[in-house]
């Protein structure tokens, strides 16, 4: 058992994604080992996260700045026809990367859980739905989730949703396999897989 000390750090460690009670510990055995000015800087830095880091207004991604938008959102030689929908920001990262969309997004916040319906009102839904219907210049929605089966369940829940709103809603095309996470995919699969979208 460890000093209160450092098993309240383990457990503050281990509400990260993926990181368990082991991996936890590790982190924190190695902050042990870092120098002082090491530390501080590590403090500074998750301190100006907060004070420095803004969400766009119009997609939920995190950036710096002085305006409501970010780069990418208020950017005027993107399309402003095309609306991409992404479950989280490494997923807009990820697309960002292979330079090939030239339109804008929008940061889902997550997926739908198969097994648990209630995950809906998590979601930045009805944000979306006042999104599309505010910028009637939105022509096509791109639907850019991970085909995972809590992604595929997501997809098929925006696709009833958009279907109402009588807008071209695609998705990308199958060069991604089904189980694939955004974030791992090479750049050549996703350029593939955003030209053959339907």
């Amino acid at each position: 058992m460890y000093s209160p000390t450092i098993q309240k750090l383990v457990d503050l460690f281990s509400k990260f994604p993926t990181v368990g009670p082991r991996t936890a510990s590790r982190f924190v055995f190695y902050l042990m080992g870092l120098e002082k000015e090491e530390i501080d800087e590590l403090l500074e830095s998750v301190n100006n996260l907060k004070k420095n880091i803004k969400i766009c207004s119009y997609c939920y991604n995190l950036f710096e700045g002085v305006n409501d938008l970010c780069p990418i959102c208020s950017n005027p030689s993107r399309d402003k026809s095309l609306l991409c929908i992404v479950a989280t920001e490494t997923d807009l990262t990820t697309i960002e990367k292979i330079k090939k969309y030239t339109g804008r997004y929008f940061i889902l916040g997550g997926t739908i859980s198969t097994l648990k319906r209630a995950d809906v009102e998590k979601l930045r839904i009805k944000k979306l739905e006042e999104r599309i219907k505010k910028y009637p210049e939105i022509e096509e929605i791109i639907i850019a989730i991970n085909p995972t089966p809590d992604g595929e369940a997501t997809a098929l829940y925006l696709e009833r949703l958009l279907k109402r709103l009588n807008k071209k809603t695609t998705r990308l095309g199958r060069g991604l396999p089904m189980g694939a996470e955004l974030e791992y995919a090479d750049e050549e699969t996703l350029k593939s897989a955003l030209e053959s979208r339907k």
